[in-house]
Parts: structure tokens; sequence; C-alpha cells
């Protein structure tokens, strides 16, 4: 069974992933975010209502999660994690779901793998498209798959992109079973695209690039 569970980011993704994972024998969650409900998020967002706009995701979460799974411990953090916390938070766990929107802690969390030794299962999902990867120490990365990093202002984001609702959620399903599944071989990675308009998966294979600076010898 999988322990402890950081879970960073309780948007679009972070809610089907935290329920399935629970569903899946998880009885640890650490819930990390620093916003507050929205009303424009809440077609993607099931553990919240319009009750609940303008509280803390992360209590309205953890709230609903411990009351529909008596047993469950559930601890949060409203905080936004960067450089200075990001290995003590991973490392502090068996495993980490990257429920984030930025590019910056996307690659932030990658990097953490390695130094960490904790897993984490990267996911995204803008418009049509969605994508989850499972990192694992030895792995392939992050910069394993697109190398240097792009700008923020270079990748389209939800809010300013749009996204399907319910993409999400089977993005944020897919993260939890990578999650609950083995680990990958040492020094791949799979990554999984779903196309929301065929309803067509892939999967690529990412092998680890020799000197990588998330993962390599000298990261």
């Amino acid at each position: 069974m999988l322990g402890s569970t950081v879970i960073i980011g309780l948007g679009g993704l972070g809610c089907p992933a935290a329920v399935a994972l629970v569903q899946g024998g998880v009885r640890r969650l650490t819930l990390v975010d620093p916003d507050a409900v929205e009303p424009s998020n809440l077609h993607r967002q099931p553990l919240y209502g319009p009750e609940d706009v303008g509280r803390p995701k992360v209590e309205v979460a953890a709230a609903r999660l411990a009351r529909a799974f008596p047993g469950l411990e559930v601890e949060t953090r409203r905080t936004r994690v960067g450089p200075g916390d990001v290995d003590r938070l991973l490392g502090e766990h068996a495993l980490g779901i990257d429920g984030t929107d930025s590019v910056e802690a996307k690659f932030l969390l990658s990097d953490a793998v390695a130094r960490t030794g904790t897993p984490l299962v990267s996911g995204g999902v803008v418009q049509w498209g969605g994508q989850a990867m499972r990192i694992d120490p030895g792995g392939a990365c992050l910069r394993c798959l697109y190398g240097t990093a792009p700008r923020e202002d270079e990748v389209p984001t939800c809010a300013r992109a749009g996204v399907l609702g319910s993409l999400a959620g089977v993005v944020g399903a897919l993260q939890a079973s990578l999650a609950l599944g083995p680990p990958a071989a040492p020094g791949r990675s799979t990554l999984h695209v779903v196309d929301g308009r065929s309803l067509r998966c892939r999967t690529l294979a990412v092998r680890r690039v020799p000197g990588c600076p998330g993962c390599g010898a000298r990261a």
C-alpha cells in the first residue's frame, strides 16, 4: 500500500487525484495549495461547491475527504511551494502528485525527485489535451523530456486558453493510477498523452538523458 502522499495543487487535477488515491487505499494525505476557491473553477474542481467560494481550498478539500472517508489522516498546508522548501516537502512523503498549473513549479518538483528519492507523478491539462508522467529516482525527468523549461508566457494555461473540465478529472485519476502502480524501469519514464476530442490515449517512452541538469549526477 502506498504510504503518505503529498498533493501539490488542489485544482482540476489534485481534486480527482485525491479521491482516487483514497479509494485506492491511501490513508495519509498532505494537501498543499495557497489559493481560495473561485467560482470560475468549480466546473473542474469537484471537491468544492458555490458555498465554498472564498474559502481556502486545502481546508474545504480536507473536510470533504475526511467526511467521505472516515479514518483518513489529512494534513493541510496553505502555502506555495518554492525552492526553499520543496526538498523537505517531498522528502517527508512516500510519493508526490503535481497538480500545479505553473511551468516553474512543475520543473521545481521534477528536479527535487533526484535529490529526495521521492517519486512524483506530474500532470497537466489545457483545452482538449492532457498528459501525465511518473518520475522515479533514477528515471527520466521533465528536463529529459523537454530540455530547458519554457517561459510561463510561452505555455497556454487553463485561465487563458480554457480547459475541458471532464478531461481534468480523467488526467487526475490517471495520475492516481500511476502513483498506485509500479515504478518505471530504471533510466526510463512513460509519458501518457490523452486527446479529449478523439478519446484516444498514447504513450511515449522517455529515456534519461546523460548529464541531465535535473536528474543527472551533477543535478
